[in-house]
């Protein structure tokens, strides 16, 4: 049933405005829609909601990600745009320049990427799938 649905996500942010400049200013998004306490984004086939709300983001988790087709390129340009990096060195898991390698459970690599927080607290991130 839901296989061949449009699917989108939905992000809480405790203030709107703050987080329309953060997605505008460092990842150079604009919103498509402007609604009443919401902003609508589209990216590629996919689209996003940033929502304001009391609720703070746990940012514990991947919330959202963009697969790119060069990481290497990607956080460094968003470095530049003032974008900071989460850093890990947990088991399985490792940054090297802000990029880990990603493996399944075998060890086998299948990507790489990269994670940072926007100005709530969401834990977004950026994938490149290994070929």
């Amino acid at each position: 049933m839901f296989e061949d649905t449009k699917v989108a996500a939905r992000f809480s942010v405790q203030d709107l405005q703050r987080a329309k400049a953060f997605y505008a200013e460092k990842l150079g998004l604009e919103p498509s829609e402007e609604r009443p306490g919401g902003l609508l984004y589209r990216c590629g086939e996919g689209e996003f909601v940033l929502f304001e709300s009391g609720g703070a983001a746990s940012g514990e988790h991947t919330q959202m990600s963009w697969e790119v087709k060069d990481i290497e390129a990607t956080v460094e340009w968003l470095r530049g745009r003032g974008v900071m990096f989460e850093e890990y060195d947990v088991s399985g898991l490792r940054t090297v320049n802000y990029i880990a390698e990603v493996r399944d459970s075998e060890g086998k690599l299948f990507g790489k990427g990269a994670w940072f927080r926007d100005s709530e607290g969401n834990l977004l991130g950026i994938g490149q799938p290994m070929s």
